[in-house]
């Protein structure tokens, strides 16, 4: 069984202009490593393709267990300019739930 970043971990994301911000918070300590090792910029690019034109960054917060993903020009110019239908921060957000997750091959 293949889990996704959805099985262990919870998000929350905004945006801001063109910037999109995603916490991913783990469920726990275990389901953490396995969120540090599933979720780098190039997986985030990966998923979004030229949707996310700027850099990614992943910033690890180890004192509550949960991963920041910052993904500039990414809102197709900010949720008042943009043509995309429903592309905000929560739509972003939610779609990294998506990620496969590393490490969890035997989650048992």
């Amino acid at each position: 069984m293949t889990l996704q970043v959805k099985d262990i971990a919870y998000v929350r994301s905004g945006d801001k202009g063109d910037v999109c911000s995603v916490g991913l918070v783990a469920r726990g300590p275990r389901e953490y490593a396995w969120l540090r090792a599933s979720v780098t910029p190039a997986d985030v690019k990966r998923i979004y393709g030229d949707w996310v034109r700027g850099e990614v960054e992943c910033h690890p917060m180890d004192n509550i267990g949960a991963v920041v993903v910052v993904m500039r020009h990414a809102l197709g110019g900010g949720a008042t300019r943009t043509l995309r239908l429903d592309q905000t921060g929560k739509s972003l957000g939610y779609a990294l739930m998506r990620l496969p997750v590393r490490g969890a091959e035997n989650p048992s």
